[in-house]
């Protein structure tokens, strides 16, 4: 009788960006649309923190394999959904993982998103050079 492996799922968001996470129990293979995760995110240590930051603070780095499905605005905020979404995955594993994660600020959903344009104005508040004649 073959052993199926246990699958959780988190979905993380940040400004624009949706990240779909898997969590298999596994060796720690990280994968993101089907890329390498550290070759999507460019090898940059900074996105490569901000996503496995809660593995890292759990020690489960080696414990799981992430597969992501993530789609919207560019590395920045998809390294943070991708980081979100890790984190309410391994919260679905164990309840005792919230415990750690909760002060740590790694379940907060960051609600920073780009101000909408007005009229009459350059950008969100950028206003016209006033002109006195």
């Amino acid at each position: 009788m073959s052993q199926e492996k246990v699958t959780y799922i988190g979905t993380g968001r940040r400004k624009s960006s949706v990240a779909r996470v898997r969590l298999i129990g596994g060796t720690g293979k990280f994968f993101i649309n089907n890329v390498p995760g550290e070759s999507y995110l460019q090898f940059n240590p900074k996105y490569i923190g901000t996503s496995k930051s809660s593995l890292i603070s759990l020690n489960l780095e080696n414990n799981y394999d992430i597969y992501v499905n993530s789609f919207g605005g560019g590395l920045t905020g998809q390294s943070g959904a991708i980081g979100l979404g890790i984190a309410r995955a391994l919260c679905q594993a164990s309840e005792d993982n919230r415990a750690v994660l909760k002060p740590m600020g790694l379940l907060t959903r960051d609600a920073r998103v780009k101000e909408r344009k007005k009229f009459g104005l350059h950008k969100a508040r950028k206003a016209p050079q006033y002109s006195k004649r």
